[in-house]
């Protein structure tokens, strides 16, 4: 290993995991490791690090992320940021370069001029160790369109962490990584250190009605998790007479919205609220605090910061019985798990769920024994650090 405490450079240069980097690093920091926070803030969340204790340092401008500006201008003007930021810390690191990069995601990987991929060859090639977090084993809702692509990423990187045995087992079978590359670390959760109790402001602000049993869909708005099933299966519960009432909190592509907004309107329902705007962090918690189940109807999974929000926050929880999610999940223990994309199946979840005061309370209860927080991220971090110690170490090996 270099030195007693080798440098770490924690890289998402465009905040597009910054919930995650900003909670590992976090902890990280707690345990002794000498990094630096390598990304813009956030612009939906511009406290998201600094609440954390964390200074982030993308190389040498900071400044798109700390403003709401319409969309065309903030991606011209992030993209003119990133250019430059790449810029200065090629030069940086031509000259010290960081002990290990942790990389958390490569938004220009997939262009034609892949020039946060070449800055890792450039810190690799002056002796640096590469360490990459798996959020998604491929771009969603892609095929396999960029496999190749992807491939030489995972063969590239000294060392990946992914959040499940099924993922490490996908990466070996699928993409050739050798086993003893790859690190299961599991994802941590989101917002547990947030007030446990919110104010009537930050609930009012949604303009959600609160009234019967709540049920939540809540994230970034993808085909792959399963709004449409989720709406198919809620017409079988609006039509069992139920109280329950559905939130679908997200934001998304407008041709998805628009989608999600029609298929309302065609089958009639007239118990499903629609929140398709960012939620801030004070907000998101009141609406899960509100939320009496959560539901993660997807139809695939890497992993999934949602489903560590509802862990956290000690929700019932109605999921997709995929690989990743039954690591977390025990059917009927902490959750109830439907086969993907059976709406039959969903919707009799769903209603019994619904009617039953009793299993919700019985699930919750489990899940908050499952005991997400602090702790959590500082064993996730004490993994991580585990795995610098061993990409340092590789340097010694002939």
């Amino acid at each position: 290993m270099r030195g007693a405490r080798p440098r770490v450079f924690m890289m998402d240069l465009w905040a597009i995991v910054p919930y995650y980097t900003a909670y590992l690093s976090k902890a990280l920091l707690a345990e002794g490791v000498n990094l630096q926070v390598g990304s813009i803030s956030y612009y939906l969340d511009p406290k998201c690090f600094s609440e954390r204790g964390i200074q982030p340092d993308p190389g040498l401008l900071n400044v798109v992320g700390r403003f709401r500006l319409p969309p065309l201008p903030r991606r011209v003007l992030k993209l003119a940021e990133a250019l430059v930021n790449m810029a200065a810390l090629a030069v940086r690191f031509l000259i010290a370069p960081p002990d290990v990069i942790h990389v958390q995601f490569l938004p220009m990987f997939r262009w034609r001029l892949p020039l946060d991929r070449w800055l890792l060859g450039l810190c690799r090639w002056r002796g640096a160790k590469i360490v990459l977090t798996v959020h998604d084993l491929l771009p969603h809702d892609t095929g396999e369109s960029y496999k190749r692509t992807f491939l030489n990423l995972y063969r590239f990187v000294d060392a990946i962490i992914c959040h499940s045995d099924y993922v490490k087992a996908r990466l070996a079978a699928e993409f050739s990584v050798p086993e003893e590359k790859i690190w299961v670390i599991p994802h941590g959760p989101f917002f547990y250190d947030l007030p446990a109790s919110v104010s009537a402001g930050a609930f009012e602000s949604l303009g959600i009605k609160h009234h019967g049993v709540m049920v939540l869909w809540q994230g970034i708005i993808f085909p792959y998790k399963g709004i449409d099933l989720l709406l198919r299966a809620w017409q079988q519960v609006e039509a069992g007479g139920s109280d329950a009432h559905l939130v679908v909190a997200g934001t998304g592509s407008p041709e998805l919205v628009e989608q999600i907004r029609e298929q309302i309107a065609q089958f009639g329902l007239n118990r499903v609220e629609m929140l398709f705007r960012f939620v801030s962090a004070e907000e998101l918690v009141a609406l899960y605090r509100a939320a009496d189940v959560v539901v993660y109807p997807y139809r695939a999974i890497t992993t999934s910061g949602a489903l560590a929000t509802g862990l956290a926050l000690g929700k019932a929880i109605v999921a997709s019985d995929l690989p990743v999610f039954r690591e977390l999940l025990t059917n009927r223990e902490n959750a109830l798990l439907v086969n993907p994309e059976n709406t039959a199946e969903l919707a009799a979840a769903l209603v019994e769920i619904t009617h039953n005061a009793t299993l919700r309370e019985q699930l919750s209860r489990s899940v908050r024994k499952m005991n997400f927080g602090d702790q959590s991220w500082l064993s996730i971090a004490a993994k991580t650090r585990e795995v610098y110690t061993h990409v340092l170490a590789l340097e010694c090996v002939p």
